[in-house]
């Protein structure tokens, strides 16, 4: 059983559980519910973007512990200040550290930027709770779902005026998603099942992307450098967590890292 199937098979349960206690009806009638989502596509595609998608992370199953004292208020102010195209999230808790407070939170501090919610979507019910707690964007990734989930789940999420990242490792996982055009595409480096990084594979994977599509490069990304070079690819996002986490300041070091790409 590698990484991955321990997470989804934990989650499947997990999110059983949060069902019995929270009625969807509750999760309509939250606040946050009726705000209107700010696009990821359109913060992409505006010509002044940076293009960076600068991620709230506390830890991951390949490295343990990034960071354990980082606040979400003071790193959300510190993206926002670096001028990121959006930010990401994780609210996974068992294998990331992450939680829905988290976004929560993040979301008082934040309201002109796009917020992922980061985590492993195997129902309907999280993208509803992903619009209650103020996510703009879900995360669905090709690997773990069926090509029927991938489309139910995306129409869910565009009924309810979200954004979807539809995250591919190979070209069996491009190929579950029907109709790829105009669709935001993120093509992770990291193997969900080695946990391995090859920046190759956003390369290998990108010409296979129809130009129509958002094309996000998720990932091992640690210099920009690297986002230079993935601009000629036809690449408008990068998304980034571990290189800004690991340091004492992941504001400063995002700010200092956009300020360095040509």
């Amino acid at each position: 059983m590698t990484i991955l199937d321990k997470i989804i098979a934990f989650k499947k349960k997990e999110v059983a559980k949060i069902k019995l206690d929270v009625p969807v009806k509750r999760l309509v009638e939250s606040p946050s519910f009726k705000r209107t989502p700010i696009s990821l596509k359109e913060s992409l595609l505006d010509p002044y973007s940076t293009g960076i998608i600068a991620e709230f992370k506390r830890q991951s199953p390949s490295k343990g512990l990034i960071n354990g004292t980082a606040t979400i208020t003071d790193v959300t102010t510190g993206y926002l200040e670096a001028n990121v195209a959006a930010q990401s999230i994780l609210t996974d808790t068992s294998f990331f550290g992450g939680t829905m407070a988290d976004l929560m939170e993040a979301r008082t501090v934040n309201s002109t930027k796009p917020i992922l919610r980061k985590d492993f979507v195997v129902d309907g019910f999280q993208i509803v709770e992903a619009k209650a707690i103020g996510a703009d964007v879900i995360l669905l990734i090709a690997a773990c779902l069926t090509k029927q989930e991938l489309k139910n789940f995306g129409q869910l999420a565009t009924d309810l005026g979200l954004d979807v990242l539809y995250e591919v490792h190979t070209q069996e996982d491009l190929d579950k998603i029907s109709d790829l055009d105009g669709k935001i595409i993120g093509i992770n480096n990291r193997n969900l099942k080695t946990f391995e990084v090859d920046l190759e594979h956003s390369i290998a994977l990108a010409n296979q992307i129809p130009d129509s599509c958002v094309k996000v490069s998720e990932s091992g990304i640690s210099n920009p450098r690297i986002v230079t070079g993935l601009k000629e690819y036809g690449f408008q996002g990068f998304l980034i967590g571990e290189n800004f986490m690991k340091t004492d300041n992941p504001g400063l070091s995002c700010q200092e890292f956009i300020s360095q790409i040509r």
